[in-house]
């Protein structure tokens, strides 16, 4: 071991033993988590056991366990178990607990037990990011992505996978019942023994069946017509043309410098109904009086981007196309002219349709146009192959009209929001690992989500305006 650098022995005994606070440099991260919690109103935030109990055992300060959360999810060590071995072996985390070594079960009751203080937390930090003046460009991207639970696939039933499973047991057991027969004509000792394997199959085969019969009865009571079995919030959903078992998670992302402004957790398979809520809650965390909300088309809702215009929040999502006219190679809808003023459509034929009567469907307030001058029209064969080429209008229409102004004004705004919102996500997701969510249920998956993104909100914070900066905005 000649010409190497050389440790120290190990039975060496040392009189004057180092300084733990030695160990962990005035640039470690760990000194952010320190400095972050203490400076949180945690009674006033929520949490549970600030004030300590007059009788029994001493607890844990909650600073302590909150501490050992977000120093596990900045680092990737998300289970209790892990984070236990981590509390007696780590030097950092020895530093930030003061050597205190909490059991896993400790440790996961308190983000059980405090979920919502721990979501509140989290929006602390954006709060801290607006004062920072990190938002000042006013414009989300809005993006959803499916995360799995932990229930698996096999444990999740609709009433079309039910009788699918049901079926495959049933011709399983029909198999079995013929090689039944095929070994009564075999030898009498090597009958008994495949007869005897091919019962208890059979056996086993009729006990799922009675088990899936207590499932339909679960199923119908569902409101959705799902059910899961490991985690009943946990629901079916479709990512990237794969069916998976888990949570919509909704973020909202400020285009500058990615910082994930606002999140929600839900099952909902669709992200048709989420717009206004998401841009809502990011206009509220960023202190802004209009703000610019991009999405993909699979937000587009007509009452969303109503609901987003009244708060004054400019949305910009694309249009969905439910019509086949342009494949068919016929004039769409755009090609229709409207004039407020005379309320009516011009066509390409330089025709006018004109109202004709109201209607609702779906809850919306619907108007219909049409011309007269249809039948006669040489242009017919391009337009329609109906009688009349019938144009509906809603009622609020111009709000569409104004998103497409923006939409073609910006054209690259799917762009902006596809670089912006998606690279969060495979982060997110790359943290967590193959199996996403450790807890069951959806309050405790907020929980856990809101503590993944407030360890990617503070490594973002980190490299903007560096660690001694941040230290000292926190203390202010």
């Amino acid at each position: 071991m000649k010409r190497f650098i050389e440790g120290e022995s190990r039975t060496q005994t040392t009189l004057l033993p180092e300084c733990l606070d030695d160990y962990i440099s005035e640039a470690n991260p760990v000194r952010v988590v320190d400095v972050f919690v203490d400076e949180l109103n945690l009674a006033q935030l929520g949490f549970d056991g600030v004030a300590p109990a007059i009788t029994g055992r001493p607890a844990y300060h909650p600073s302590v366990m909150l501490k050992i959360y977000i120093y596990g999810y900045l680092n990737r060590i998300q289970s209790s178990r892990r984070l236990e071995r981590e509390a007696q072996r780590n030097v950092e985390l020895m530093w930030l607990s003061g050597k205190l070594t909490p059991d896993f079960k400790t440790i996961a009751n308190f983000r059980k037990d405090n979920g919502k203080a721990i979501i509140k937390v989290c929006r602390q930090f954006v709060l801290l990011c607006q004062q920072l003046g990190l938002f000042t460009e006013a414009i989300v991207a809005v993006d959803g992505s499916k995360f799995k639970a932990v229930n698996n696939r096999d444990r999740n039933f609709t009433s079309a996978k039910l009788q699918r499973r049901r079926e495959e047991i049933e011709c399983s057991i029909q198999r079995y019942l013929t090689a039944l027969d095929s070994a009564d004509r075999q030898e009498p000792a090597t009958a008994a023994v495949n007869a005897e394997r091919l019962q208890n199959k059979i056996a086993a085969l009729k006990a799922k069946m009675a088990e899936l019969k207590t499932i339909e009865v679960a199923l119908n009571q569902a409101p959705d017509k799902q059910i899961s079995l490991t985690d009943p919030d946990a629901r079916a959903m479709k990512s990237r043309g794969n069916g998976i078992v888990g949570y919509n998670v909704q973020t909202a992302v400020d285009t500058k410098n990615h910082l994930i402004v606002a999140h929600d957790v839900n099952n909902e398979g669709s992200d048709r109904s989420q717009l206004s809520k998401m841009a809502q809650q990011a206009k509220t965390a960023m202190a802004v009086e209009t703000l610019t909300a991009i999405a993909d088309r699979g937000y587009f809702k007509s009452e969303e981007i109503q609901a987003c215009d009244e708060a004054q929040i400019s949305a910009i999502v694309p249009k969905c196309k439910t019509s086949g006219a342009n494949a068919e190679g016929r004039f769409d809808k755009s090609d229709f002219i409207y004039d407020a003023q005379t309320n009516e459509y011009q066509c390409p034929a330089n025709q006018r349709l004109i109202w004709r009567f109201t209607t609702v469907e779906k809850g919306l307030k619907l108007h219909k146009y049409w011309s007269s001058h249809c039948q006669g029209c040489h242009l017919k064969a391009q337009c329609t192959p109906s009688n009349n080429r019938r144009v509906t209008r809603w009622e609020h229409e111009d709000i569409l009209e104004e998103m497409q102004t923006r939409l073609d004004q910006m054209p690259d705004a799917m762009r902006i929001r596809k670089s912006t919102v998606e690279h969060p996500f495979g982060t997110l997701k790359e943290w967590m690992g193959a199996t996403h969510f450790l807890t069951k249920g959806l309050e405790h998956v907020r929980t856990e989500m809101s503590l993944h993104i407030l360890a990617y909100n503070m490594k973002r914070v980190m490299k903007i305006v560096g660690i001694e900066n941040l230290m000292a905005a926190m203390r202010a």
